[in-house]
């Protein structure tokens, strides 16, 4: 077998744990593993708990537009729905006037438990971002935004 030449590193890094994907992972990973445990106790899974935050700010979105919106497919987006719509949590019309996409909206108990978990999760990020000071915040989320812009162009 021949010697690969070595492929050089993106930017200074020691190892495989200083590079920003690993970093980003790790980060994902931790923050998905608090709101589990924290939605868990409001008897939520992650994808529901977002698709309810996305449903409170955007009513009457179709299921194309939940699995956009909560980073799944559109059949782990039929299961997460079915599940909110047996806990009475959110409705969705039966037909539509225009297009074949089916509005979804939150039901009052769908509200109410969006509210009770939402402070749970803030909590979580709160915890999170809490020695990043303010200045440094805005500069990370626009550096977020910019790197996922980067990989979408």
């Amino acid at each position: 077998m021949k010697d690969r030449a070595p492929v050089p590193s993106p930017h200074p890094a020691q190892d495989v744990t200083e590079h920003v994907g690993y970093r980003l992972k790790k980060a994902s990973a931790a923050l998905r593993g608090a709101m589990d445990k924290a939605l868990r106790e409001h008897g939520l899974t992650v994808p529901q708990y977002s698709c309810l935050e996305l449903l409170d700010e955007r009513p009457g979105l179709s299921n194309a537009d939940l699995a956009r919106g909560t980073f799944v497919t559109r059949q782990s987006a039929n299961v997460v729905l079915r599940g909110l719509k047996e806990a009475g949590l959110i409705t969705q019309a039966t037909s539509t006037d225009h297009g074949r996409a089916l509005p979804v909206h939150l039901t009052p108990a769908g509200l109410e438990r969006l509210h009770a978990a939402r402070g749970a999760v803030y909590a979580i990020e709160e915890r999170m971002i809490e020695n990043i000071p303010a200045r440094r915040l805005t500069a990370l989320l626009a550096d977020l935004d910019t790197m996922t812009g980067n990989l979408k162009a």
